[in-house]
């Protein structure tokens, strides 16, 4: 007998209990989102792998599922969306009208080490908007992803937005001697510091960049609140230069639009937020669980070259990803996901075998008149209709029996109260929904 199969580590079986609570998550990004003006897109879920070599940096292309086609093509599962979305805006630049606002609910793959809240695939909802360098789309998408999460019920107490500033943080390691060729990896070991032990971070620190700047010193920069504590952090270490300023007046301007948008009690500044990947160019953002936890559950910031890389004329956008599987964790914490709706609205039953050509045609009815309709394909005792009506969970039953029917009448039983009235056939299916009060 040949073993059981079972399903890939890291994926997960959507049964109807598990997708629906996960659903109510989707619905509410595209709510949000189309409330925003966002327009939908998607991708291939196949890409070259090229586009993650120049695009993504070394650590998320040493995530990547590869595989070689037979033209000996190497491909990549995608691992996030915006190298796809830089590369199909590249290819028409010219006939999209800017800023173009576009936002995605897509399954990604990475080669994760598999645990609670990190898995190998999972969906995103990637909201980006393309063709305007102003701090106002920076913080429009900051608005969306606080929206949303406050539409599945999340508040102020439940989660926080941190900004940085990759301009700021390469001012700063430009002004403690670290030269712009390194710093790409002084970003990666920064990312790291939350997901290592501090004296390992401090260690490795020391090794690539401790002779420009101790990592303890780098952490008291980095620990700043406010952009004048910043400021005069920086300047003890070498004079201000025009990068820093300008890097701390579009953070200055974009925390002044989060303030217009009344959201600004729910972000803070954190130096410490970077982002890993290569791409980022200015602004960066994070969400984290306000628990003990302090789970990251989004990410993102502006990344102005990215489109420039594609070999088309550099366009400015910013956006970011935000995935479910920590979402989902945190909403069911809190109690804030619903479960499974087992049934629909109605559940026509039959009183008699005699009826059953009405019961088929009254469900077709029922459904093309927008309600969601059940009943059993086989004609059983109507008390184990009503049990089965029952625990398939739906608020209304249509009772079709030989008398009532034959005088063009059907009973109505709603299966909370157990009332029951008797209404015209005609008059439910010219008018179901009213007619059964949903």
């Amino acid at each position: 007998m040949s073993a059981k199969i079972q399903s890939v580590k890291g994926t997960r079986d959507f049964y109807p209990d598990v997708l629906a609570p996960i659903r109510q998550i989707f619905d509410a990004w595209r709510r949000v989102s189309i409330r925003h003006g966002f327009q939908e897109w998607d991708g291939p879920t196949l890409e070259l792998l090229d586009l993650y070599r120049e695009k993504s940096g070394d650590e998320l292309v040493g995530q990547l599922y590869r595989l070689t086609d037979s033209g000996g093509r190497e491909l990549a599962l995608r691992p996030e969306m915006t190298p796809t979305l830089a590369r199909m805006v590249a290819a028409k630049i010219n006939a999209l009208p800017k800023p173009i606002k576009w936002f995605c609910v897509a399954t990604l793959f990475r080669g994760e080490n598999v645990q609670r809240g990190r898995l190998r695939e999972f969906f995103q909802w990637n909201v980006d908007v393309i063709g305007s360098a102003d701090m106002t789309a920076d913080a429009e998408v900051i608005l969306v992803g606080v929206e949303a999460l406050r539409e599945l019920g999340l508040t102020q107490a439940d989660f926080q937005v941190h900004i940085s500033n990759r301009r700021l943080v390469q001012a700063i390691l430009s002004a403690a001697g670290i030269p712009v060729e390194s710093h790409g990896g002084a970003y990666a070991l920064m990312d790291k510091a939350g997901k290592l032990p501090r004296e390992e971070t401090a260690r490795r620190w020391s090794e690539a960049y401790g002779s420009a700047i101790s990592y303890e010193k780098l952490d008291a920069l980095m620990s700043v609140a406010t952009l004048p504590e910043l400021r005069a952090a920086v300047g003890a270490i070498a004079p201000a230069t025009a990068d820093l300023e300008s890097a701390a007046s579009d953070t200055e301007r974009l925390l002044a639009i989060l303030q217009d948008f009344g959201i600004i009690e729910y972000c803070k500044i954190n130096l410490r937020v970077v982002r890993g990947l290569a791409y980022y160019t200015g602004p960066v953002f994070e969400f984290y669980d306000r628990s003990e936890n302090e789970r990251a559950i989004c990410g993102g910031g502006r990344y102005d070259d990215l489109l420039g890389k594609l070999g088309r004329a550099g366009e400015p956008a910013v956006g970011f990803g935000m995935g479910d599987v920590v979402l989902s964790l945190i909403l069911e914490e809190k109690g804030l996901l619903k479960p499974a709706r087992k049934g629909g609205d109605v559940m026509v039953v039959d009183a008699a075998e005699s009826v059953r050509p009405t019961l088929h045609t009254v469900v077709a009815a029922l459904r093309r008149g927008g309600v969601a309709a059940d009943f059993s394909y086989a004609h059983q005792a109507i008390g184990k209709q009503l049990k089965m009506a029952d625990k398939i969970g739906v608020s209304r039953v249509v009772i079709l029996g030989d008398e009532t029917t034959s005088a063009g009448r059907v009973r109505i039983k709603d299966m909370a109260g157990g009332a029951e009235r008797e209404v015209a056939l005609e008059t439910l299916l010219a008018d179901p929904r009213s007619t059964l009060g949903l």
